[in-house]
């Protein structure tokens, strides 16, 4: 089995990262994991949350992503993020519009509960929790962000 695999992350916008990894840990919607070389293929559903890769030399990155998909099979891991950002490019500003973009899509859910569902808005309420935690753990103020129902 290899010691490294392949790591790539794009978002919308650009290219983040194409690298080889010793391991990737990842905001899994159902619990984050680490994916390692020889992982079982799988495809996982993203929350927002820091995407941590351990380099082949153990130095470690951080991006900061909003959801997406990832695709892991054991010698590689293709991450799609909705938004994403490296972790020191994250400013109060650009966070502010992270928030607000959750703050919508919740409003938006609670305004159409009867025709969504309540699993739905129970979603969006996730949603605008996980991106309130992400903030947080890269010190930035989630409340600068409030949107007034």
């Amino acid at each position: 089995m290899a010691d490294t695999m392949q790591f790539d992350l794009v978002s919308p916008e650009r290219s983040l990262a194409s690298v080889p990894v010793r391991e990737v840990r990842l905001p899994g919607s159902d619990g984050d994991l680490t994916a390692m070389p020889g992982h079982a293929p799988t495809i996982v559903t993203l929350r927002p949350g820091m995407v941590i890769l351990v380099g082949a030399d153990g130095t470690t990155s951080e991006f900061a992503v909003t959801g997406g998909f990832a695709e892991i099979n054991q010698d590689s891991v293709s991450l799609l993020a909705e938004r994403g950002h490296p972790r020191d490019e994250i400013t109060q500003d650009i966070y502010n519009d992270m928030m607000k973009d959750a703050h919508r899509v919740h409003r938006s859910a609670k305004d159409r509960r009867e025709h969504v569902g309540e699993e739905v808005v129970t979603a969006a309420v996730k949603l605008l929790g996980d991106m309130q935690a992400l903030g947080t753990h890269i010190g930035l103020d989630p409340n600068q962000s409030t949107v007034p129902d």
